[in-house]
């Protein structure tokens, strides 16, 4: 009975806590207040914000922000009223409030970028992802997010009082980030992907050599080599020999040297700060407690205790890399090369789509290429806007300029656009009439159209 009591009371205790916090009656105080005394108006407004804020009042909080904001456009605490809004909405928290905060954030930092509070909203932004990043075999997005965003502070903050710790925040990442990826590359060794699992591990140790596990990747990237061919020997050996030089302190670096004398290469000194790099790590490796370990099943965030120290994170984005087992093109050069030339008149688009990618000879060659297989004159054969237009032989009419025949047959190109039915009863209609006018004029002899007419001289007249 009572033991029941008791846990009656602290459920009890509980609850009120909860109801008098969310009533706003405990406060939380603001990190960056202004300690100037005043009574001007708009200082007493930015005052009762803050202090709605403090007492978790964030919507009345924003609502007094926004009017200092529109009332007093002049006002010296504008950039701490828009950063006091942002501060309110992370303060609220869950997912929509966040995304609010970040949203507020990069706006203070695209209109402030020279104050000191600039560094903080970017700190704040990542934070925001670095407390949403799930364990190392669930979704990566906020650890890629959380990376970017850090990587950002130390670049355009380098000298910020937050870039300490953002760094280390940042090995913490990329362990999380690195661990995602030995699960996959883990997964097509076992499996026999031994290709998919040496591109995977390549990928991981050079893009996250302080990964604590660096050193099993590399062990596994030289099997990998191993199972793929004598072909792939030099790479395995050039993965025994990372783990020699850049951790001499591992597990696999005597096997390691071992590997290296069957296969008759050097075997590399040990680098002395990667020897000092580890030692430092080792000494200073966090030690996870049992009941963490149990009940760390149960949590979402990952573990991040067997993160670096030391060492300069990784500053650059991940590239995709290509795995050693797809043969390379000759010369090293992939593709074909396009060659585009400049349209000097316009109306070659509609009649020609790709008019920029072909030459301008190009249509004229290909008319002629026509025209030889059915034997008609090149001439004849070649129409302007790329189309090839009727031939004698086709037609039975005699030779004629390319211009004239062009209007004969307007609408033949090489790309024929759809017509509406108006349009074709006004074509046929005036083939028609070409054709009546071409029966009622002489036709010429086959003489005079094969053989050109000389021009006979004449005498002079005295």
């Amino acid at each position: 009975m009572t033991f029941r009591r008791i846990v009656y009371h602290l459920t009890v205790l509980a609850t009120l806590s909860g109801v008098l916090s969310s009533c706003g009656i405990r406060r939380h105080k603001y990190d960056d207040p202004i300690a100037k005394n005043t009574q001007q108006p708009d200082k007493v407004l930015f005052d009762r914000a803050i202090n709605d804020i403090e007492h978790s009042r964030f919507e009345i909080a924003r609502l007094t922000l926004q009017t200092l904001i529109n009332t007093y456009d002049a006002s010296e605490y504008l950039a701490k009223a828009k950063l006091a809004i942002a501060d309110s909405w992370y303060r609220e928290g869950g997912a929509h409030g966040l995304a609010q905060a970040e949203a507020e954030y990069k706006d203070f930092i695209l209109f402030y970028p020279a104050m000191e509070e600039a560094a903080e909203a970017q700190e704040r932004v990542c934070d925001i992802h670095y407390k949403q990043m799930e364990k190392a075999e669930r979704d990566p997005l906020h650890a890629i997010r959380a990376e970017d965003e850090c990587r950002q502070l130390v670049l355009q903050f380098p000298n910020s009082k937050f870039a300490p710790e953002v760094q280390q925040k940042l090995r913490n990442i990329q362990e999380v980030l690195a661990a995602h990826e030995y699960a996959a590359a883990v997964f097509y060794h076992h499996k026999g992907s031994f290709p998919a699992a040496a591109n995977r591990f390549t990928s991981l140790v050079d893009q996250y050599p302080l990964f604590s596990q660096a050193d099993e990747s590399l062990w596994m990237l030289g099997d990998s080599y191993s199972h793929m061919g004598d072909r792939f020997e030099d790479r395995a050996a050039d993965a025994y020999t990372r783990i020699v030089k850049d951790y001499p302190l591992s597990d696999h670096a005597a096997a390691a040297k071992d590997k290296l004398e069957a296969m008759k290469r050097p075997i590399p000194q040990a680098d002395p700060v990667a020897y000092a790099r580890m030692k430092y790590e080792l000494e200073n490796r966090t030690t996870v407690k049992l009941p963490s370990r149990v009940f760390g099943v149960l949590k979402k965030n990952p573990d991040m205790s067997l993160a670096a120290k030391s060492g300069t994170p990784t500053m650059t984005g991940p590239r995709p890399t290509i795995p050693a087992s797809v043969p390379q093109p000759s010369g090293g050069v992939s593709g074909s090369d396009v060659t585009l030339t400049n349209v000097t008149d316009s109306k070659e688009l509609d009649s020609r789509p790709d008019a920029r990618q072909n030459p301008p000879a190009a249509p004229a060659a290909a008319a002629a290429t026509a025209a030889a297989a059915t034997g008609a004159p090149a001439a004849a054969a070649a129409a302007p806007g790329g189309g090839i237009a009727a031939t004698p032989a086709a037609t039975g009419e005699a030779a004629k300029p390319a211009e004239a025949v062009a209007q004969q047959q307007p609408f033949a190109t090489n790309h024929p656009t759809k017509l509406t039915k108006k349009q074709l009863k006004a074509a046929k209609k005036k083939a028609d009439e070409q054709a009546a006018k071409q029966a009622a004029q002489p036709s010429a002899t086959p003489a005079q159209t094969s053989q050109p007419q000389t021009p006979q001289p004449q005498t002079p007249q005295k």
